[in-house]
């Protein structure tokens, strides 16, 4: 999939659109545009993590799994974030699975580069690090509610987080 030159000016990705333009301008030569097709896998957990994903409508399941093989879904990212998360904080092992859930797009970037860009850039690292912050409000919320909800409140909530993600109703 060729990057076309709208989807650099204007990006879906949430995260890229609020980073001043002179930081976004320095990642765009090291960003691909890449078609997430449903149930691909990003990455398996203990596999380290190659590319970090910006997605645009893409959703993107984080999930673990147990030694008995069953997995639960930990959280989910879509055009508000990134996925690769760990790498942030200066890890590039994962413990989780990320799958795409729902089909679109997204922004594609070596993590060797992201990496290198995080160490020149503060307002970078600061957006990804509170990035990293909201996502572990979400993980302690959902688990949370996976605890403490039936099931029918934990569909509610997992479909209502999709439509914000995906501006869609």
């Amino acid at each position: 999939m060729s990057l076309d030159k709208n989807a650099l000016e204007q990006p879906a990705n949430n995260l890229l659109a609020v980073l001043p333009a002179a930081d976004y301008e320095r990642l765009v030569p090291h960003l691909k545009l890449v078609w997430l097709p449903r149930v691909k896998v990003l990455y398996e957990a203990g596999e380290p993590i190659r590319q970090v994903y910006f997605p645009n409508k893409a959703v993107v399941s984080i999930v673990t799994t147990m030694e008995d093989g069953s997995t639960v879904e930990v959280g989910i990212v879509s055009n508000e974030g990134m996925v690769g998360i760990r790498i942030i904080l200066g890890d590039n092992i994962t413990t989780t699975t990320a799958f795409v859930q729902i089909s679109d797009s997204a922004m594609q970037m070596d993590t060797d580069i992201l990496i290198s860009k995080l160490n020149r850039s503060t307002a970078l690292q600061s957006l990804l690090l509170h990035y990293v912050q909201s996502i572990y409000t979400q993980i302690a919320q959902g688990s949370a509610c996976n605890r403490l909800h039936k099931l029918e409140r934990r569909l509610a909530r997992w479909l209502l987080t999709v439509s914000d993600r995906l501006e869609s109703e």
